[in-house]
């Protein structure tokens, strides 16, 4: 299904993944693994799967997100209140090279699941951990989704203007950039599990040989903390709290959004300072490109309003292609607030091959978005769209030993 021209099995090829997770942050955590060619089984629940499958826009019942969260992994539906349930969980995770989990801490306890509980027996062990609050400190049994990791990191202070309330952007970024964080401690781990001495052997005891795993603790508060670039040693240093500047970067003059003549939103950042008298030639303010107080950031500061008015009021009399074109001919960096309707029929996201021409089952085509970093000699690719619920039930089992009569009977006690 798809493009599947990339003959490549990617950099991952021969790595398990385990997910034990739903939503956003682990199973995005895992479907770039996926992506970059990890066999990776996730667990869902038999009665409905993962809720993701049911969010946003649907086809036929299943959310259009999902053919992109879980294209190339394998659905297997497990009853986890279910001792047999547990049990097939386990032997994949002491399989698993990675296991990514997103559940609240200790619940993977209850199941024999845990962390130290795998790594007693296999000591390559590598678990990759997201939750709200990480797997300590007083706050670690407290639900936490990606709008509560974006307010305790610092991401939603900032964001809005300085006489509104905060907002939140668009997207469940807390959430993704959690994964992402995942995504480098497991890669890190790995490195380390493989330096170390490798893959365990199975065995235990003196025979036991494997390369030291490790749990990679990831919170969602955290992961945005880690974004918000000065804000502690500015506030420890100089007692300076940053706050909401609408479409502006704070203290780096002049980049904003400013609106055009025809109703668009354009991105002008003229914060260099060779950029800056550019910007002001090209929108005909030769005074200001002149005038020695604005020749530095730190002179431009005290002025935001003064400079950002003439920027705005040259805007007024632009159109977006025009401002467009005038400030691309200044080498001024410059750009449109896209929505996807721009993306879809850029000529940049074009030339990229940023989106993915594939099928549903029935034939309906889907685009979806290209896989991202591209890589020049191992890129990643899309194998199949998000599976069907407990599509790869029967392969999964049979590569763990049961037999088609014990398949069968775990199906009639819905255990899958």
């Amino acid at each position: 299904m798809g493009n599947t021209d990339n003959a490549g099995a990617g950099p991952l090829a021969g790595i398990k993944v385990l997910e034990l997770g739903t939503l956003i942050a682990g199973p995005f955590c895992s479907r770039m693994l996926a992506e970059f060619g990890a066999d990776v089984i996730k667990v869902e629940s038999p009665e409905g799967g993962d809720p993701l499958r049911q969010w946003r826009v649907l086809k036929d019942g299943t959310s259009l997100w999902w053919s992109v969260q879980a294209r190339n992994k394998k659905s297997l539906t497990l009853n986890m209140k279910d001792p047999r349930g547990q049990e097939i969980a386990r032997r994949l995770a002491l399989e698993a090279d990675i296991i990514i989990e997103n559940y609240r801490p200790g619940v993977l306890e209850k199941w024999a699941l845990g962390y130290a509980q795998l790594k007693a027996e296999n000591p390559a062990t590598i678990m990759v951990r997201l939750s709200g609050y990480g797997q300590s400190g007083p706050m670690k049994d407290l639900p936490g989704f990606g709008a509560i990791g974006e307010s305790m990191g610092g991401l939603r202070y900032v964001s809005g203007h300085a006489d509104r309330p905060p907002v939140r952007v668009g997207i469940s970024i807390g959430d993704s950039v959690a994964a992402l964080h995942g995504v480098i401690g497991a890669m890190m781990a790995l490195r380390h599990r493989d330096a170390s001495g490798g893959r365990w052997n199975g065995k235990s005891g003196a025979e036991c040989v494997a390369g030291q795993g490790q749990m990679v603790d990831v919170a969602l508060y955290e992961s945005v903390f880690n974004l918000m670039e000065s804000l502690v040693p500015e506030y420890d240093h100089a007692g300076v709290v940053r706050e909401r500047t609408g479409g502006a970067l704070p203290g780096i003059v002049p980049s904003n959004t400013y609106t055009t003549g025809d109703g668009e939103n354009i991105v002008i950042a003229g914060n260099g300072d060779a950029i800056f008298k550019r910007l002001m030639i090209a929108i005909g303010r030769q005074d200001m490109a002149n005038d020695a107080q604005l020749a530095r950031n730190d002179g431009r500061v005290p002025r935001t309003a003064e400079i950002d008015g003439a920027i705005q009021a040259w805007c007024d009399t632009q159109t977006i292609d025009q401002a467009l074109a005038i400030l691309k001919a200044a080498d001024v960096p410059v750009g449109k607030i896209y929505s996807v309707r721009d993306m879809m029929s850029d000529p940049q996201f074009i030339a990229r091959q940023m989106f993915e021409q594939h099928a549903f089952k029935d034939g309906t085509p889907i685009k979806l978005p290209a896989i991202t970093p591209k890589m020049s000699a191992t890129p990643g690719m899309t194998k199949w769209l998000g599976p069907a619920l407990g599509e790869h039930n029967e392969e999964v089992l049979k590569a763990l030993g049961y037999t088609q009569d014990e398949i069968d009977r775990l199906r009639e006690d819905k255990v899958i």
